[in-house]
């Protein structure tokens, strides 16, 4: 009895882990297609052949288009992130890492891809709202604290985003003079936005 017990254990023990990797590669592929084809044009059976498993098990996994996609969209931000940033440090370091080419960390360039696409879009911009709302500024408000924390980090999301932006489009690192002066300003700005209000 034990023996059959323990085997029947065994046995399931595999399934879950597969099942587990199975909706992970799932979700990395819908990303990489949303991100890629958009909304509209992306297609289930595309992100299924990517992620190596059929269709019908997007379908138990997520239950539809729109539900994978908003899983795909609320794993593309990374709200623990915010949890070891260092208030003594993280001016500089951003402002380092914007200096840097965009493609240092490909899955992050992706992520950002993923979400630009989906705020041009009338049919997932709402979607992305609700997200950003969720799993970007309020993990930001609560790390910042104080005093109208939440204008803060409305004004720290939108100058983060923008030197996103700026970094995608420039695609390459900044070098010299040039890098010296950007890193110098930019950790100057953000640590005006970081910092606690002045009565």
């Amino acid at each position: 009895m034990t023996d059959t017990a323990t085997l029947q254990r065994e046995s399931v023990a595999p399934r879950k882990r597969d099942a587990e990797a199975t909706r992970a590669a799932i979700l990395e592929a819908a990303k990489a297609h949303f991100a890629l084809s958009g909304y509209d044009r992306a297609a289930l059976r595309d992100i299924a052949a990517e992620a190596g498993c059929d269709v019908a098990l997007i379908k138990r996994y997520f239950g539809g288009k729109e539900a994978l996609f908003t899983e795909a969209l609320k794993a593309s931000f990374k709200p623990d992130r915010l949890a070891a940033w260092d208030r003594k440090t993280f001016a500089r370091e951003v402002a380092t890492a914007m200096a840097d080419n965009a493609h240092v960390d490909e899955s992050r360039t992706h992520s950002f891809q993923f979400l630009l696409r989906t705020a041009t879009s009338p049919v997932t911009a709402p979607l992305l709202n609700v997200a950003i709302q969720e799993r970007f500024l309020a993990p930001i408000r609560d790390w910042l604290g104080g005093e109208d924390a939440t204008a803060r980090a409305r004004v720290l999301a939108a100058v983060y985003i923008g030197f996103l932006v700026e970094r995608l489009i420039r695609n390459q690192p900044l070098v010299g003079r040039e890098r010296e002066v950007f890193i110098e300003q930019t950790t100057a700005m953000l640590e005006t936005v970081v910092a606690p209000p002045q009565d």
